[in-house]
């Protein structure tokens, strides 16, 4: 389903219902997420996760007119998975500043060295950070946006099965995990 202004919530219905819906969507979110290693979350999207953002940040910022809701809309709408891909957001997290600083620095181009695994089909590396580029030539961002364009044959075999996984082979954050069988059903959704 496409979000579109009028498919949203106004902010009055919105407020009525978030406390009722949270747990659900915090429980979704937590099916789509995947702890890579201790400082690295992979959040995959869908439609539901989106459209959550989007009705938080239109209550946060409180944005009720048509030109605002289209750019909270235009801002995520990349996020939703059409079909033949997979969307996620990658958090880099470290409590300690110094650390994270450190960290930061040498994980510059993480991002492009992030991958899925769909059985023995080939590593499908992110197409990450559409919107801007998020990092310096001093140091990467904390969070980033990743988009993994399947094909015909790693879309059928994921929906019939196949193990997958989800991994990074940057020179200072090597990791691989294969997915539980919960995320993955969830993620199998997406490939319409």
């Amino acid at each position: 389903m496409a979000i579109t202004p009028e498919s949203l919530l106004t902010l009055e219905a919105y407020a009525r219902c978030r406390a009722a819906e949270r747990p659900a969507i915090a429980a979704h979110r937590r099916l789509r997420s995947v702890q890579l290693t201790e400082h690295l979350l992979v959040q995959f999207e869908d439609e539901r996760t989106v459209r959550h953002q989007i009705q938080e940040m239109l209550r946060i910022e409180k944005i009720f007119e048509p030109e605002g809701i289209q750019q909270e809309i235009d801002a995520y709408q990349s996020l939703v998975p059409t079909g033949r891909n997979w969307t996620a957001t990658m958090l880099l997290t470290y409590p300690d500043a110094t650390q994270r600083r450190e960290a930061l620095r040498q994980l510059i181009g993480v991002e492009d060295r992030m991958y899925v695994q769909v059985g023995a089909t080939p590593r499908v590396y992110a197409i990450a950070d559409e919107d801007l580029d998020r990092e310096t030539a001093e140091k990467t961002s904390a969070v980033h946006f990743l988009r993994f364009e399947l094909s015909d044959a790693q879309c059928a075999a994921a929906r019939q099965g196949a193990e997958l996984r989800v991994g990074c082979d940057h020179a200072h954050l090597v990791a691989e995990l294969r997915l539980t069988a919960g995320t993955a059903a969830s993620l199998v959704a997406d490939l319409g």
